[in-house]
This record gives structure tokens, C-alpha cells and sequence, in this order.
């Protein structure tokens, strides 16, 4: 908590604006701000601090996890939850396509629209008993399903009294976030700087040695209680310090970590590996690593890492760093221990990632396993998640042909996703296992459908044109179709749907 306070200095006119958003939900209005700024510049405390002040609200909370930004609707799921005994109130449409959206039920890919208003409706629906506050953290981490959706929710809330702050890194989410009011935070002023290095050292620090923390760190907050809490000596004494800018708090991390005990380094990469922070899953893949529960300890006093019921790193840097500490061959061990530990009856999807991610060199039974693993993703619903096991399928597979269509099938699952760019990059080794006409005939089908899906206009046509004229003496209808789609991209219109083989 003291560290939250020390960080809100020099933050009074943010405060003021979050009290003035509060204010006005209170009085019957909806609002919605964007806070950005670089990692560590205070974000979240602001959004701990409106928590707090949040009297008389309810408030739901959700944080963005680098590691999930392939599970679709998961940051959907963390918002919408708790809310979720709300839903009889709904038109059954929007039920439905919740409900299949968060996997309750099976059901065709729901309408993403269909959702937004189901999402819209649930806030709304919950706001009428009680002013709700929605606040989204490290909403750059965010699902590409969930951030559209939320997108989309808080461009359309008026008066149903809902509050929803997103806090999002420098220069992240710019379109998904269009259109919406932003508060940037700048790292904090000398003097505000100074107060907060005052609080978090209270010991005698050389001047010269401060002006220069101060100006290394852009007055980011973050960084400068991480410096004052390590390296004491040197502060005191003046010694000169690297460079340590905002910008390397990742590579001082990892410094950190590097620096710990062997088996506390291990179980750091475990807890990294396995995005869902469970702790029970933890301790069963630790224990098959030789790993103790006191490796915790030295972690726990360094304030990186938190086991209790769930695993909480100090910060998603942290995370990353952790992961980033280990070498390759660690890295695969630790997801070798994690797949062991899961049951491949409950959490099948669970399992064959970890097990991709311990294989490097082709496996057609892993390759094999992940392309069922997409089958049902598919069939809830998962766009992205498809997306994700069939291009480690693809990657996985030893027949050029079959990693072609497996290809093809990871590209047609992000262009759905609007993973346009992974959707080129798929088809080009598509185009080089190709076995066959037909094949390097979809292939340029899908290259032109993901360039007029994209927007960039001047390679569509001509990759359409190509892909029909090589369909005619193969896939006569599907030629047809083919020039249809390239006449539409060069007289500028746009055929819905995506074609299927």
C-alpha cells in the first residue's frame, strides 16, 4: 500500500479528473477514459486509487496477461463473470452468443456485434442496481476479441451509470481505442520525483546522484523506487550509475532474477510458463522438478512473486523477465513439466499447448493433437485460439503438403481473427511446401482476400486473378467465384465471407 501511495505524487490533476468522471456517474451519466503512458509511470496505482474511492459502486476489474492474448473473449470473461447471473435479463440472442463466446454452451462462432450489445447489456443491466466501475489494466495485453468488444461497449455507453478506464501502454491499442477520451501520464516532475525518492530512501542521498536517477528515469515511478530499493551503497556514496531508463526495467528484471538462487530462477520460469496463475499446478509441476516450496521464499522477499491460492507476479515485466531469465532448453522443460501435470481429460487444449511448446523439431503426433485441439476451439467459437494451434501445428508437421494445408488453415483462422499480417506470413511458407495446382491456387486466393481484408487494395486483384485463372481447369466454381471477388476488389467493392474449402 506504501508503495501505491509514493507513487501518486505530483498525480493531484489525475485525481481531480478521476473524481470529476466519478461525479458525473454518480449523477446518472456513463463515462469512459483512456489512461496512457509508458510501463511503470503510475497507471495502475491511479486505477487503485478510483477503486478506492468508488463508494457506493460496484467495481469489476480486469487485467490484460501477455500470455492470453490468443484465448479469445478470456479479458471478456474476467469483466463479465461476476455479473453473469444477470444474463436471463437479455434478449436470447445475446444469451446465446454469450454463452457460447465464454465456451458455456457449443454453438457456431457467434456475431461479434451480437456480443457487444449482449456485453453492453450486462453493464447496463447491472448499473441499473448499483453505479458500476469498469477498470481495465494493461489493456495492451488484452485479447484481440476482448479489446474490440470493450472498444466497441465504451464507445456506446451514455446514461446507463458505468465508469470504464482502461490503462494502456504508450502507443498500444491506438485503433481498437480510437474515438475515446485519453489522459496521458508523464513521468513526474523534479521536485514530485525528489519527494517520492525521499519517501522510498529515507537515508542521506549524494544530490548529484539523485538529479541523475531523476533524469535516467524520465521521473517514471517504477523505476526510480525499484533503483531506490537496490544498489544502496553506490547511491549513498555517489558512485556512478548505467543508464537505467524506463526503457530497460525488462533487462533489470532479468539482471534480478538472474541473480537469485538456481531453483528460485526455476520456479520463476514455471510460474512464467503457465499464463493462468494456478497454484496448485504450480507446486505439481515444481515437485516433478525437484523444486521445494521454500525456492519461493528468496522470489517472495525480492517482492516479485506471490503463491497463495493463485500466482502473482509484482508486475507483467516481471513475468516476462522471468521467462526471458531462462535459457531454451529450460524454457521447454519447465513446459514438458507443466503438460505432465495437467489431466488431458479436463483441459485437453491446456495440455497439447504446453506440449508444443516443449517440441522443437517436427512431431506429427504433437502436430496432430494440436489440429483437434483447433477443431474444438473452432467449434466454440475461438477464432484466435484456432488460429494459435493450427500455426504450431503447421510448424509441428513433417509432410510438406499437410503443413501447407495446415497453413492455409491457420491463415484463413487469422484472417477471421483480423490477424492479417500472421495471415500473410502463414501463406508465404504455405506457397512453399505447396503440393500441386490447387494448393498454390488457394494459396493465392487467400493472399488476395487477406490484402482486400486488410485494406492495402493494390496486391487483392492481381492475386485473385492469378488464383482464378489457376481454379479454372481444377475448381471451376470456385474459379467463378474467384474473378467475381477480383472484379469487386478493383471496382472497390467488397464481397462478404470468407471462401471455404
Amino acid at each position: 500500500m506504501a508503495a501505491r501511495i509514493t507513487a501518486l505524487h505530483g498525480r493531484s490533476a489525475e485525481r481531480d479528473r478521476l473524481e470529476s468522471e466519478l461525479h458525473r456517474v454518480r449523477g446518472g451519466d456513463s463515462a469512459v477514459l483512456v489512461l496512457r503512458g509508458e510501463a511503470g509511470i503510475g497507471k495502475t496505482s491511479l486505477l487503485e486509487y478510483l477503486a478506492e474511492r468508488a463508494t457506493g459502486f460496484r467495481v469489476a476489474q480486469v487485467t490484460g496477461i501477455e500470455s492470453e492474448l490468443e484465448l479469445p473473449f478470456a479479458a471478456l470473461h474476467q469483466l463479465c463473470a461476476p455479473m453473469f447471473d444477470l444474463i436471463e435479463a437479455l434478449p436470447e440472442p445475446q444469451q446465446q452468443a454469450l454463452q457460447v463466446a465464454f465456451g458455456h454452451v457449443s454453438g457456431a462462432a457467434p456475431d461479434k456485434f451480437v456480443v457487444g450489445l449482449a456485453v453492453l447489456g450486462l453493464l447496463a443491466e447491472a448499473a441499473s442496481k448499483q453505479p458500476l466501475v469498469c477498470l481495465i489494466d494493461d489493456a495492451q495485453w488484452l485479447d484481440e476479441a476482448s479489446a474490440q468488444l470493450l472498444g466497441f461497449v465504451a464507445r456506446r455507453l451514455l446514461a446507463e451509470s458505468v465508469l470504464m478506464v482502461f490503462a494502456v501502454r504508450e502507443l498500444a491499442a491506438e485503433k481498437l481505442l480510437a474515438g475515446i477520451p485519453t489522459l496521458r501520464l508523464e513521468g513526474l516532475a523534479d521536485e514530485d520525483a525528489a519527494a517520492l525518492l525521499a519517501d522510498a530512501f529515507p537515508g542521506r542521498l549524494d544530490r548529484r546522484v539523485r538529479d541523475r536517477i531523476i533524469a535516467e528515469t524520465g521521473g517514471n515511478p517504477l523505476a526510480l523506487l525499484e533503483l531506490s530499493g537496490h544498489g544502496k551503497a553506490e547511491l549513498m556514496g555517489g558512485f556512478a550509475l548505467p543508464a537505467v531508463g524506463s526503457g530497460t526495467l525488462h533487462d533489470h528484471y532479468v539482471h534480478r532474477i538472474r541473480a537469485l538462487p538456481e531453483a528460485t530462477r526455476r520456479l520463476l520460469l514455471l510460474a512464467a510458463a503457465d499464463p493462468a496463475g494456478d497454484a496448485t499446478l504450480l507446486w505439481r509441476a515444481a515437485q516433478s522438478l525437484g523444486l521445494q516450496p521454500d525456492a519461493a521464499t528468496p522470489a517472495e522477499e525480492e517482492h516479485l512473486l506471490w503463491v497463495g491460492s493463485q500466482v502473482r507476479f509484482r508486475h507483467p515485466l516481471v513475468r516476462s523477465a522471468a521467462y526471458a531469465a531462462g535459457s531454451v532448453d529450460d524454457r521447454r522443460t519447465v513446459h514438458a513439466a507443466l503438460a505432465a501435470a495437467l489431466d488431458a481429460d479436463t483441459e485437453p487444449e491446456r495440455q497439447v499447448w504446453h506440449l508444443a511448446a516443449a517440441t522443437t523439431a517436427p512431431d506429427d503426433e504433437v502436430a496432430a493433437a494440436l489440429a483437434d485441439a483447433a477443431g474444438r476451439a473452432e467449434s466454440r467459437g475461438g477464432v484466435a485460439t484456432t488460429a494459435s494451434f493450427l500455426q504450431r501445428s503447421a510448424v509441428l508437421t513433417s509432410d510438406p503438403g499437410l503443413r501447407a494445408e495446415r497453413a492455409l488453415a491457420a491463415a484463413r483462422a487469422h484472417l477471421d481473427a483480423g490477424g492479417y499480417d500472421a495471415a500473410l506470413t502463414l501463406l508465404a511458407g504455405a506457397e512453399a511446401d505447396a503440393v500441386g495446382d490447387l494448393q498454390r491456387a488457394r494459396v493465392d486466393l487467400m493472399r488476395g482476400l487477406t490484402e482486400r481484408a486488410a485494406r492495402s487494395g493494390r496486391e487483392a486483384p492481381v492475386a485473385l486473378l492469378r488464383a482464378a485463372r489457376r481454379l479454372e481447369p481444377l475448381d471451376l466454381r470456385l474459379a467463378r467465384d474467384t474473378y467475381l471477388d477480383a472484379w469487386g476488389g478493383v471496382a472497390g467493392g467488397r464481397r462478404t465471407g470468407v471462401r471455404r474449402w
